[in-house]
């Protein structure tokens, strides 16, 4: 019978996500057969599988921390917000439909099986499964119909770690404040806090611990420190966001859009030594940038009127018009075209001017497409940069002129107008060869010597940063406490399902 552990937090951003792939590492390492889990997950970077399903990139990183393939069963509901109100709902990789939140609020729980079909699907070929919930289990409005919290850890008797964040301060409220709210029930299952994000000597935190500890019934498994880790983030609180200047040699300029989706895709120009990333929302913060990057969008209508009505639109056109290079990818890519017509209500309905600074028209239609393709750049002055990536949006491109790149397959894809670029390819840096020649072109734009350092691949980088995120884990949790509650939780299920009264 499979073994199993669930994280969940005292609110969102408290580091979720990387304490389970943190623990998918781990039990990796000591040689179990392991798989992450989350039952619904809301997030605009999302990921397309070798089947052409999609799910959320946090749980395809705790994939690859486990050792395994991403699958859309450990991540069988993902809403991608299309608007302050509503979603696009995916069930098991494929497009349900667009929900107002009060409407998939009142259908959810009919979503179970589906949920408990994927988990126990994940149980049978695993030792271990490592939940992650999402948000806040004290979130008293919304536990009656929960299912990716308590009411989740209900359907499969899951042990719970509980983590709060020092780093946002308060941890010892956080903590407390939302075991107090938690029935007698839900707080039995929590086996352990974790305080996460810790900076300074652990000695002056142990009072506090004690008193915690004291007053809860509730045992301390750990505390992390703040590590510095690359680890692609899919949360809109991700501090990469956050990041507004620039200093490296180089300076790229991603417009933050309202809606910005797969910013995971900036993550392996991030960590090149010569590159510097920052994300602007406003006109004035633009600068004189030496690459401007419009971004994917889960609406790209609507955040083209928002470039468009807070003067961003203007100053991207003049950077253009004055030689600085643009690049669009999905969305950015629609954008930066003649017209964006969406006859049938897809996004907006109606016709919007696009940028003008490519060959391109783009119709939307209701049809996703959803693949992982492989190509080589066209494009001078990146011609022969191998590609890997693959493509989430709707509609389609009508190019009248030369590609960014080709797949293979032998279809075009992208467009290219002297230096503005475009392309629907997700993950076009991941593979390193493009990122080494856009530095090395950028680098002597400016005059500076641009000679490749054979960048690694965003994989290999991922996978270092995953081995040095375990050993701090491992280093910090009481992996015995952990290990025991799950083998606790094992037996008790299992002398459930013998015990035929309580089968009943």
């Amino acid at each position: 019978m499979t073994k199993c552990i669930m994280v969940q937090g005292t609110m969102s951003g408290v580091g979720k996500s990387l304490l389970t792939a943190a623990l998918c590492r781990i039990f990796h390492q000591d040689g179990h057969r392991v798989a992450p889990f989350k039952s619904q997950n809301m997030a605009l970077n999302s990921y397309i599988t070798r089947e052409g399903l999609e799910m959320g990139r946090a749980q395809v990183v705790q994939a690859l921390a486990a050792g395994r393939e991403p699958d859309v069963r450990m991540n069988p509901i993902l809403l991608k917000p299309s608007s302050d109100v509503g979603s696009q709902l995916i069930v098991h990789g494929q497009v349900r439909g667009d929900y107002r939140a009060a409407d998939y609020f009142k259908q959810k729980k009919s979503l179970i099986p589906e949920i408990m079909a994927a988990y126990h699907s994940l149980c049978r070929e695993n030792d271990i499964i490592v939940i992650e919930g999402a948000g806040s289990p004290a979130e008293i409005n919304l536990k009656e119909d929960d299912i990716v919290n308590m009411g989740l850890a209900k359907l499969v008797d899951a042990p719970v770690l509980l983590v709060g964040d020092i780093d946002r301060g308060g941890v010892f409220a956080q903590l407390y404040g939302t075991l107090a709210l938690l029935e007698p029930q839900e707080r039995a299952r929590v086996v352990g806090c974790v305080i996460n994000k810790f900076r300074g000597d652990v000695t002056l935190l142990e009072p506090g611990l004690a008193m915690l500890e004291e007053k809860t019934h509730v045992p301390v498994l750990g505390v992390v420190p703040y590590a510095q880790v690359d680890i692609d983030d899919e949360d809109s609180l991700a501090p990469c966001l956050e990041q507004t200047a620039c200093h490296k040699p180089v300076d790229i300029a991603v417009i933050r859009l309202p809606r910005l989706s797969n910013f995971t895709d900036f993550s392996p120009l991030e960590h090149h030594e010569a590159l510097g990333v920052r994300y602007v929302r406003q006109a004035r913060e633009l600068g004189r940038p030496d690459l401007v990057i419009l971004p994917g969008t889960k609406n790209t209508m609507e955040d083209l009127l928002w470039l468009r009505q807070n003067g961003l639109e203007t100053a991207v056109k003049h950077l253009a018009a004055s030689g600085t290079p643009v690049l669009g990818i999905c969305g950015g890519y629609q954008m930066l075209g003649q017209t964006l017509d969406d006859p049938q209500g897809v996004e907006r309905r109606g016709t919007l001017a696009g940028l003008g600074l490519l060959p391109c028209r783009t119709v939307f239609t209701p049809k996703k497409t959803r693949t992982r393709v492989e190509g080589v750049v066209e494009a001078v002055p990146f011609s022969g940069a191998r590609l890997e990536g693959y493509e989430i949006h709707m509609g389609r491109t009508e190019v009248a002129g030369e590609p960014f790149c080709r797949l293979s397959q032998g279809q075009p894809d992208g467009a290219v107008q002297g230096e503005v670029f475009g392309t629907y390819l997700h993950g076009l840096f991941d593979a390193g060869e493009l990122t080494d020649r856009l530095a090395q072109w950028l680098l002597a734009r400016k005059g500076m010597e641009g000679t490749a350092v054979g960048a690694e691949s965003h994989r290999d980088h991922q996978e270092r940063q995953l081995d040095r995120l375990a050993e701090i884990v491992r280093q910090s949790l009481d992996l015995p406490a952990i290990y025991t509650a799950m083998e606790r939780s094992q037996k008790r299920r299992g002398e459930h399902d013998a015990d035929p009264q309580q089968a009943r």
